[in-house]
Formats: C-alpha cells, sequence, structure tokens
C-alpha cells in the first residue's frame, strides 16, 4: 500500500542533512510520495527502511512500457480516479488488430502509418499494431511479423498468441522491440508467464471479469513476470463500464495490487459507428490500450480528439508555443496576424486561415493560454506586450511591409500598438474566427489595390 507523505517523513532520519537535494526531510518525503523522488536518494536511510518505503514510490496502477527505441510508450501509472482530481497519466494507446492470414496486411499496416494528424499543436496517431495469430500456424505468423517490421520497423507491437511456441519464436526475432505478449488465460498461464519472464516482456492475461483475472495476475507475478495488462473480456458495453471501474477503483481506492495494471480492450461492433461508441468509454474510462477492427478518418478524429481532451490538465489551459507560425507558404507580402497561445484560438484561426487559401504568417503571443479576451482583461495581451513580441519575434526581416493584423475583440488597442511600434500600421481583424476567410480575401484584394 502506498504511503503518505507523513508516513514516510516518520519513518526517515529526520537529519534535514541535504544530501537528497532537498532542504529537508519532509520536502523530500512529499516527493517520494508523489513518485517524484526515490527513496534510494536518502543516504542516511537504512535497507530496511528503503525496503520498507519503495512501496511509496509505486502509484497504484503501476506503469508499464512497450515499443521501441525510437517509439517508446507508457501506459498505466495512473494515481487518481476522476480527471478533476489531478491530470490522468499516459493517453490511451490506440492500437490496430490485424491478422497474420489477412491477404491485404500492407494495406492495413498503411492504415496506421498514414493515421496521424495535427490538433492544437500535437500530433495524433494510431500508435501500435496488435497481430492476431488467427490463422495458428508459425511459419504464418512470422511471414506476418517480418513483413511489418519491413514495411514498419518502428511501429511498437502487441503480439496476440495463445501458443508458448508461437511467442517464443516471434519474440527471438524482435530485436530492439519490447512487444506485449497478449493470449496468457488460465489454461496456459504457466507457459505464457515463463516466456514473458524470459525475455522480460509484458504480459496480458485474461479471464471473463474482474475475479476470474484475480488469480492469474498473482500466479504470473508468483512466476516472475514483472509487467502485466489485464483483459477482463467485457462482451457489452455495461460490462466495459463495470469491470473498468471496479478495477481501477480496486487499485487506487482500496489499494489491491493484483488489480493495480493497466486495462487492454478490444473494441467491437456490429459497425463503425458502435465500434466508436465501445471505444470512447474505453478511453473515458481507464482503458490503457484499445485495440480497433478498422481505422477511418472520421472516426480516427472522433477518438483523438476524446484522448486529447481527457488526457490534458485540467488546472491548466491548453496552449502552444509562442512563435511564427507559417500556415501555407507565405511570402514577404503575405499578411501578418497576431493572437494569443490559447489551442483552441490557435487551432480555429489556423483552420480558418487555412480555408481562405491564402498564405499567412501567424504570430502565436504567449499569455499563458488565455484566450484573447481573458488575456486582455488580465493585461497579458496588451498594447505593450504585443509590440514587444513583434519586436523579438524576427518578423520584420520576414517582410517588406509593416502591417499588423489584431483580432476585432482588442481593436480598442490600435493606436497604443502604433504608437508603441514605430512605422506600423495596425489592421482590425474579425472577432470571430468564422469570418477569416472572406477578410483575408478582402484585405488581399484591397492591398493590391493601393
Amino acid at each position: 500500500m502506498a504511503l503518505t507523505g507523513i508516513e514516510i517523513f516518520k519513518l526517515l532520519p529526520k537529519t534535514n542533512c541535504k544530501k537528497c537535494g532537498f532542504p529537508t526531510c519532509l520536502a523530500f518525503a512529499m516527493k517520494v510520495a508523489q513518485g517524484q523522488a526515490k527513496i534510494e536518494d536518502c543516504p542516511e536511510a537504512s535497507e530496511e527502511i528503503k525496503s520498507k518505503l519503495r512501496d511509496a514510490a509505486t502509484p497504484p496502477i503501476i506503469e508499464v512500457q512497450f515499443g521501441t527505441d525510437s517509439m517508446k510508450l507508457k501506459i498505466g501509472g495512473q494515481n487518481v480516479l476522476f480527471r478533476h482530481e489531478k491530470k490522468f497519466l499516459n493517453p490511451t494507446v490506440l492500437a490496430l488488430e490485424v491478422a497474420d492470414d489477412d491477404s491485404e496486411i500492407e494495406t492495413r499496416i498503411d492504415e496506421v502509418l498514414n493515421s496521424s494528424i495535427e490538433r492544437v499543436g500535437e500530433t495524433l496517431r494510431i500508435e501500435a499494431i496488435y497481430l492476431k495469430n488467427r490463422s495458428a500456424d508459425i511459419s504464418k505468423y512470422r511471414d506476418a511479423l517480418e513483413r511489418i517490421l519491413k514495411k514498419a520497423p518502428q511501429i511498437p507491437l502487441i503480439l496476440g498468441v495463445s501458443s508458448s511456441d508461437i511467442a517464443i519464436d516471434s519474440l527471438s526475432i524482435l530485436k530492439g522491440h519490447r512487444p506485449i505478449l497478449h493470449g496468457a488465460t488460465a489454461e496456459n498461464i504457466e507457459e505464457m508467464a515463463k516466456v514473458a519472464a524470459k525475455f522480460n516482456v509484458p504480459l496480458v492475461v485474461s479471464a471473463k471479469g474482474v475475479e476470474a483475472v484475480i488469480p492469474l495476475t498473482e500466479k504470473a507475478k508468483a512466476l516472475g513476470v514483472g509487467d502485466l495488462i489485464i483483459n477482463a473480456e467485457p462482451k457489452s458495453i455495461g460490462e466495459l463500464l463495470r469491470d473498468n471501474t471496479f478495477i481501477a477503483r480496486g487499485a487506487l481506492k482500496k489499494q489491491i495490487r493484483s488489480v493495480g495494471y493497466p486495462i487492454i480492450t478490444f473494441a467491437w461492433g456490429k459497425d463503425d459507428f458502435y465500434e466508436t461508441i465501445v471505444s470512447t468509454v474505453g478511453i473515458l474510462k481507464y482503458s490503457s490500450i484499445l485495440v480497433l477492427k478498422r481505422t477511418l478518418p472520421w472516426k480516427n478524429l472522433a477518438l483523438f480528439t476524446i484522448r486529447q481532451n481527457i488526457y490534458s490538465d485540467p488546472q491548466v489551459p491548453m496552449q502552444v508555443k509562442q512563435g511564427i507560425y507559417r500556415v501555407g507558404e507565405p511570402d514577404d507580402k503575405s499578411p501578418f496576424i497576431v493572437t494569443t497561445n490559447f489551442a483552441l484560438t490557435y487551432f480555429l484561426v489556423k483552420g480558418e486561415i487555412e480555408n481562405s487559401k491564402i498564405p499567412v504568417w501567424l504570430g502565436i503571443m504567449d499569455c499563458d493560454g488565455l484566450s484573447v479576451l481573458t488575456a486582455w482583461a488580465a493585461g497579458k495581451f496588451s498594447a505593450s506586450k504585443i509590440a514587444q513580441f513583434v519586436k523579438e519575434s524576427g518578423i520584420e526581416e520576414k517582410l517588406n511591409h509593416r502591417e499588423l493584423i489584431i483580432p476585432g475583440y482588442v481593436a480598442m488597442l490600435k493606436a497604443s500598438i502604433e504608437d508603441k511600434l514605430s512605422g506600423w500600421k495596425v489592421v482590425i481583424g474579425t472577432k470571430e474566427a468564422s469570418g477569416i476567410p472572406a477578410f483575408l480575401r478582402n484585405y488581399v484584394r484591397s492591398k493590391n489595390d493601393r
């Protein structure tokens, strides 16, 4: 059971020696409880105390890593049940199921490779491939695995096999990979656990319902498997919601170590819409890995958006990095627009600029992730700060004109900005992003008529 900071402090030597890098033992204890420091950093603590306190640095749901050096994924690591308590860690990994006897394996791999989109300053994608041994043939499975490695050597893998022989054969050729091994059940738990322990890979244990899963996790742990993942095999949305909630509450609220592992969910459905609904429930309710039967652009966008929202920090506004962004292929005659770095503002403004088909230099100013009016009211999007941003951004070297477009909501700043930016003319833009395409077309037309 994880200890609180005060409980850890009571066991420390309380010398305040500062050798751990913190000013007091209490400060160090608090960091250990939060998982931000290791008990080994205390040179004064005895081995007995260190052994007792190691659990304090282990989250109730363990963190598991898999993948390749270039695409290493983390799952689990959660320490809160609800998003408003603290930011959720390690977003749900989306994986595409590929069968080893599929005649279009390359096409399926392309679906994964071409799934990435940019949204609110983040690149979102399908991150992994679940290779299912549908043929039950070791040679077919090896061939399919080699085809994936040839076309997408960096993609993290989940091996869907129930035969220890096929598992050993597959793991033997995966150099530079740490895949997940899926396929341990009550019937083969000993064989699969020994394989997972030998190759030091995460193991998925599957059984119908939470109560049936617990003996398997305990047995696999006893056989030396360090990283486990749970599959409670729900067959309805109700079962998915129930099982995932029981697992999460058992680990986080009751500190039951037997269920303190990430959850994998296999989405199902009679059509793509229903599968999307199932997937949404999985993302919202604690699934660490979600395996999809099919990917489609609209489905990807829906799941990416839901995942991005639920795994954002509710205490920190979503924001993008300050800088000058190229939208299209702007040149020295292109318009220059300035706005705040609130992610939604950036996303909407950039999208409407792209709709206008007019290349633009887009200046994104750091306002702590606040929207235009909120940033203005807080004094973070003021005339002096806008002028300073323009001067320091280097935009003057990119333009042969000195015209700055500001949001219509802060039209009152026009004169003050022009006073502080000598030689610049300030143009009042639109209040709403939806008006940007028409505004830019009229702006470029009138500018060419001068």
